[in-house]
């Protein structure tokens, strides 16, 4: 079933949504939580909650792409997640994702209150500046969490070309910021 005919079945309240999006969707969203969250338990947490977050929200939301929809909600559930799990604990495998993003993204306590819609539109220009495969590299790095081993097998390339690309592609996003009046 298509993405189309899924929000569809979300619009006239159908249990089938549920299922359909489950179907197309649900190995995608484990697998972001997993990334995040290092647990199956609470992946599977997460990906459920997905469900209902996706069918609370739509409507009134109609998502343009269905696939990055629901890959946001369940990037920001396993975050709340992982943040309660581990608010006591400073040394965190997120925090090397993050802290890899420092010197890019503004000032913040957090990198994600800090990514408003200015923010947020300056790095969507950004990443379509980079070629494709930058770009998904970049995606899966920091969006995806995926580590730098597993990006190395995806992209048949080696572990120090991946870091030497993800490095480059962070000093040109800062550029980037930098040129669009974005203060870091």
């Amino acid at each position: 079933m298509n993405d189309k005919d899924i929000v569809q079945l979300f619009f006239e309240r159908s249990q089938q949504a549920v299922t359909e999006l489950s179907q197309k969707y649900g190995k995608l969203c484990f697998h972001i939580a997993l990334n995040i969250l290092k647990c199956n338990e609470d992946a599977e947490e997460c990906e459920n909650d997905t469900y209902l977050k996706t069918w609370n929200s739509i409507p009134p939301n109609e998502p343009i792409c269905l696939r990055a929809y629901v890959s946001r909600i369940v990037r920001n559930l396993a975050l709340s997640q992982y943040r309660y799990n581990h608010r006591q604990m400073r040394d965190s495998h997120l925090q090397v994702y993050l802290s890899e993003l420092q010197d890019c993204i503004p000032a913040s306590q957090d990198v994600e209150a800090s990514a408003d819609d200015t923010v947020n539109s300056a790095i969507q220009a950004f990443l379509s500046t980079l070629d494709l495969s930058t770009r998904a590299l970049f995606i899966q790095r920091y969006f995806y969490m995926e580590s730098i081993s597993i990006l190395s097998k995806k992209f048949r390339i080696k572990e120090s070309n991946v870091s030497t690309k993800l490095n480059r592609t962070r000093l040109k996003l800062k550029q980037y910021l930098e040129r669009e009046g974005i203060t870091l």
